[in-house]
């Protein structure tokens, strides 16, 4: 717009007519927030006009004067036109004016006085003229100004409340910045008296967040600044008010006046008892206020006040406990203010964080940025303090265990207040706390103990399970090959049957156990039948049969992998073929039998006797032939084995499999080699070596003899 423009509208805002009034201040207030407009309309003298319309229109017309006038005030002009007949005229607007389009351009202006930065040179009277003293005067002529204000939080015109909110956080930061250490405190109890945090609190949890986001934002910063200045307080036991805060919780908790002075002869002194009986440490209670702060004192207070008669049951309850099992309440509700202080992050301000401001930008961080329940902060606190109580009594907790008790309280709230959505109520966070068992807690404190100590050594961790796990899977495979070149007795199919079922078969005069144990080369199963156990095991040499490992092709068997009782197959395809479920456990080696063999008798069914025969009379018939394979192409059974406990079976089961290079099957290997592991992480972490820790070579313990004693005894291994 070109100079004669400006000069057409600067004449138009003083027209007798109000039509044209009405549209050069409409016009104005769409190109005001051009720095270069602003200044050309201010050089033609439009300020003066654009003030008096402030002062003296009406509807539309006064809607857009004040909406022009806040926006010049944006790009930070025309601030020597702002007197106190501007700030009454708008405060008087705020009270009386119902209209929502004026409201809004009202309260801009009002926010904008406010949160005007003052300059380190100017005088005492141009201070005056902004900040929160500057609506002082007209305040005091309207006193009603605050509460219309509060309940303008309400409308459902968002833009108005979000000019609202702005004109509060200014007020509240003007009087936290200017104001006397005695006058803002009164302030901000007024704002809160009036529902300023209700209506806050709503806002923030409803959808007008996203059109209020950055007042919100500012809100919850200011709050914990407020936070922060109440902590910072320190706790004065001469200053009149603090020594009646702490009187006010020693008369509630309803004490027996003739015990709070004892004779000492002819003297009378206090109570030892007098503060300890409340729940503090020593007698000097000022002291132990120095974390919490005034913070702390006021929640105490507040604790007190709201639950007397709960506050008082609870101590007579204590008073026939031993002193070391009752709980400090008052402790308890200064660990519960510096939890709430840490888990809301007071000391970090929002408003200079211009993180939170970017994100702002995605909808979806909303959850992360505001925290509601943080203007819910007595309530929270009160239903902490009552979740002390309760889990101290459940846990059976002492005085000693105190910091244990302050550290479980601790997760309960970070996990049931930090990880509130923002739309969760503070009556269902409330409930959760209530109902949020210690069994429970303890397990969520456990977690996050793991996930803490993984983050911090998470890559060494690995490595050093996965060296373990390594180590412990060698381990297994040797001792459970061991157990393999030990041998071992197993009864034969003949004694597996019912005394009836071998007196009607052919397999009663079989031999009724079989002898196997594994070669030293680990290439050869040896393995004999005999009628009866010998008293010692028989030597390898004697054993009449052998199977050569190289022709194994795979372990079947119907041992469980889950528990010893159940008996349903459980198969690999590398290693396990299925087979038919049994009433007795079974482990079957298949393979290829060489051309020169028969299978043994019990492992040869009809079938695999026939396909025996068959493939012996073709090999007859091309002994002249060139041989295409050693080995015949049927795969059969070449040993079964019938182990009587389910130890055995895993032994030579998952034995048998590691030798053949496959993984281990049963639990119990399983649970072993997790058991091995296990421990050889913990040695790993603490740092146990053979040569570190013990005791001197010539200073070992003595040893006990084993004169007298006999072999019957038992051991647990891992807790089976």
């Amino acid at each position: 717009m070109d100079r004669l423009d400006v000069s057409t509208l600067v004449r138009s805002l003083t027209s007798e007519e109000d039509g044209v009034r009405k549209m050069a201040v409409f016009k104005l207030q769409t190109n005001i927030s051009d720095p270069s407009f602003a200044d050309m309309f201010i050089s033609q003298g439009g300020l003066t006009k654009l003030r008096y319309l402030v002062l003296n229109a009406t509807g539309n017309t006064l809607a857009y004067s004040l909406t022009s006038f806040s926006r010049l005030l944006e790009v930070d002009k025309g601030w020597e036109y702002i007197n106190q007949d501007v700030v009454e005229r708008v405060v008087n607007l705020v009270v009386t004016h119902p209209l929502v389009n004026i409201l809004r351009g009202a309260m801009a202006i009002l926010a904008a006085i406010v949160s005007h930065q003052r300059s380190p040179t100017s005088t005492s009277s141009q201070s005056e003229a902004f900040g929160f003293r500057a609506l002082k005067p007209a305040i005091a002529i309207h006193p009603e100004f605050l509460e219309m204000l509060v309940s303008r939080l309400s409308s459902a015109d968002h833009a108005l409340c979000a000019n609202a909110l702005q004109l509060i956080n200014g007020l509240m930061r003007d009087a936290i910045s200017n104001e006397g250490e005695a006058e803002w405190p009164k302030f901000v109890a007024r704002l809160q008296d009036l529902g300023v945090i209700s209506n806050v609190y709503t806002l923030m949890q409803s959808t007008a967040v996203q059109d209020l986001a950055h007042p919100l934002l500012e809100f919850q910063g200011l709050t914990k600044t407020l936070l922060r200045k109440y902590r910072d307080v320190p706790i004065d036991l001469h200053r009149p008010e603090h020594r009646r805060a702490l009187k006010g919780v020693h008369l509630s908790s309803n004490p027996d006046r003739s015990s709070d002075l004892v004779e000492d002869g002819k003297d009378k002194k206090h109570n030892p008892e007098k503060w300890r009986r409340l729940g503090f440490e020593t007698e000097n209670p000022g002291a132990e206020f120095e974390e919490a702060g005034y913070l702390g004192m006021m929640d105490l207070v507040d604790y007190v006040r709201k639950q007397e008669l709960s506050y008082q049951k609870t101590l007579l309850e204590q008073s026939i406990l031993p002193p070391r099992t009752r709980c400090p309440i008052a402790r308890a509700s200064l660990a519960v203010t510096v939890m709430l202080y840490d888990l809301f992050e007071a000391e970090r301000s929002d408003l200079d964080d211009s993180k939170s401001y970017l994100a702002l930008e995605s909808k979806s961080s909303y959850d992360r940025i505001f925290k509601p329940l943080i203007l819910q902060w007595s309530r929270i606190h009160l239903a902490g303090l009552q979740a002390f109580f309760r889990l101290w009594k459940a846990t059976g907790a002492e005085r000693e265990e105190f910091a244990k008790l302050v550290d479980l309280v601790r997760v309960l709230l970070e996990t049931v207040v930090g990880g509130a959505k923002r739309e969760t109520s503070v009556e269902e966070v409330e409930t959760e706390i209530r109902e949020f068992d210690h069994q429970r807690l303890r397990q969520v404190q456990m977690e996050l103990f793991h996930m803490a100590y993984e983050d911090t050594w998470g890559p060494h961790l690995r490595q050093v399970r996965d060296e373990t796990s390594h180590e412990a899977v060698s381990f297994m495979k040797e001792q459970r090959i061991r157990c393999l070149l030990a041998g071992a007795w197993f009864p034969t199919q003949s004694a597996s049957k019912s005394e009836a079922d071998r007196q009607d078969s052919k397999l009663s005069q079989a031999p009724s156990f079989r002898y196997v144990k594994l070669s030293h080369n680990r290439r050869y199963l040896h393995y004999g039948d005999f009628d009866i156990k010998g008293d010692k095991d028989p030597e390898l040499d004697s054993l009449p049969e052998k199977l050569d490992l190289a022709i194994v092709s795979s372990v079947a068997s119907n041992i469980t992998t889950k528990t010893p009782t159940s008996a349903h197959s459980h198969s690999s395809n590398a290693t396990l073929k299925n087979v038919p479920q049994s009433s007795t456990t079974q482990i079957t080696i298949h393979g290829y039998l060489p051309s020169s063999v028969t299978p043994p008798p019990e492992t040869s069914h009809p079938a695999a006797q026939q396909r025996g025969r068959s493939d012996s009379r073709s090999t007859e018939k091309s002994a002249t032939k060139p041989a295409v394979s050693h080995y015949k192409k049927i795969e059969i059974p070449l040993l079964i084995l019938h182990p009587k406990t389910h130890s055995l079976a895993s032994e030579w089961l998952d034995g048998l499999l590691m030798l053949l290079a496959h993984q281990p099957l049963t639990s119990e290997t399983k649970r072993l080699t997790s058991l091995l592991a296990e421990y050889g992480m913990k040695i790993r972490l603490m740092n146990v070596n053979l040569d570190q820790g013990g005791p001197d070579e010539d200073n070992y313990p003595h040893v006990p003899s084993r004169e007298g004693l006999d072999e019957d005894y038992y051991y647990d291994m891992g807790g089976t």
